[in-house]
């Protein structure tokens, strides 16, 4: 079979941990072993975590750029974007994948060189000013993307806000893997793990206001720094952890008998409460979109900043049985795998390549 050459473009920093940067990696690790030959374009260094026949472009410094309650680690060297894709180009490459296509501004150049099918994903969910100015300078170039798709019907939705196009809806992939060989952390007592950077969306103080209405026998692992003004009441311990590396995340949900999820919103889908699902985990996330849709009725909904009625349900979730063996939640991951991912982006990619003229020899 002929190999194909795909180049994956992030407009985020892969070294920084991030939802996209973590669906990148899986997916590129998916499509080296269906025979894509593969390329990672992206900001800053190469990340650890791409595979080895992966081959890495850095589209220069890393600058941190704040939008939609986060801050994202961008590059604003369109220069350097402009020579990859050139290169892209000349190399004749197959099919480029742009993340987030209205992201500053890693992708822009590639749109302009549009001799490569085009496949565009959006990841983002809910528009603001910042989305909009995008939207209406690159509601041309988005055109040009040959099969654009979705995370989500919430990102799909802000796609068709922001640059007027509708999507295929797609999902984030979870890599599933035997975590029975995965030495747990030690607890102490029931544990509850809080899994997200410390932003006010990702709902953290929520969590931690909650905790004092948790049982005192209940430990609460949350990454990220401790806060100036948090002081321990009556309640749960809490321990913050800082920022963690993927081998401690693996074992610490190893070990958790509940992943929180409080987010109050801005989220296009799930991804963190299906690790929980597939490490046997009870999972308790705030009831939004992207949320709802990513548990599918195989966990606990709750209204958004709401401290009380969180405790409420972290504390009925420490009290059910865990999800170890249940083949109906095995076969729900099974549609959200990974594998499945790069399954469907094949598919899509075939589209994108046969939507374009067959190249004619210079």
């Amino acid at each position: 079979m002929t190999q194909r050459s795909l180049v994956m473009v992030s407009p985020y920093d892969m070294t920084i941990p991030g939802g996209v940067q973590g669906q990148i990696s899986g997916l590129t690790r998916q499509l080296v072993m269906r025979n894509w030959s593969v390329t990672v374009a992206a900001p800053g260094a190469r990340p650890s975590e791409l595979a080895p026949a992966v081959e890495f472009e850095s589209l220069g410094r890393t600058v941190r750029f704040r939008a939609n309650g986060s801050v994202a680690p961008l590059t604003l060297d369109i220069r350097r974007a402009r020579q990859v894709a050139q290169r892209c180009v000349e190399r004749g490459v197959d099919v480029v994948h742009l993340h987030e296509p209205l992201a500053p501004v890693a992708g822009w150049p590639f749109m302009d060189a549009h001799h490569q099918a085009l496949v565009g994903t959006f990841h983002r969910s809910g528009v603001d000013a910042l989305a909009r100015a995008a939207g209406s300078v690159l509601r041309k170039r988005i055109k040009r993307i040959d099969v654009p798709v979705a995370v989500s019907a919430a990102a799909a939705e802000t796609a068709r806000q922001t640059v007027g196009i509708s999507p295929t809806v797609l999902f984030n992939g979870v890599e599933l893997s035997d975590t029975t060989s995965v030495e747990a952390w030690p607890t102490t007592g029931p544990t509850v793990l809080f899994l997200g950077r410390d932003e006010p969306r990702k709902g953290r103080s929520v969590l931690l206001e909650a905790a004092q209405w948790l049982p005192a026998s209940t430990t609460v692992w949350v990454t990220g720094d401790r806060p100036r003004a948090f002081y321990p009441r009556s309640g749960a311990n809490v321990e913050f952890l800082g920022q963690i590396s993927d081998g401690e995340k693996a074992r610490r949900l190893a070990a958790v008998d509940v992943l929180c999820a409080p987010s109050l919103g801005g989220e296009s889908f799930g991804l963190v409460l299906l690790e929980g699902l597939a490490n046997g985990v009870t999972v308790v996330a705030s009831d939004i979109d992207g949320y709802r849709q990513a548990l599918g009725g195989h966990g606990h909904l709750v209204p958004p900043n709401n401290p009380q009625l969180l405790a409420e349900a972290l504390t009925k979730a420490l009290d059910d049985a865990p999800n170890h063996g249940d083949k109906e939640i095995d076969a729900y991951l099974e549609r959200w795998s990974m594998a499945t991912l790069a399954d469907s982006s094949d598919e899509i990619y075939d589209r994108a390549c046969s939507s374009r003229p067959p190249r004619t020899p210079e």
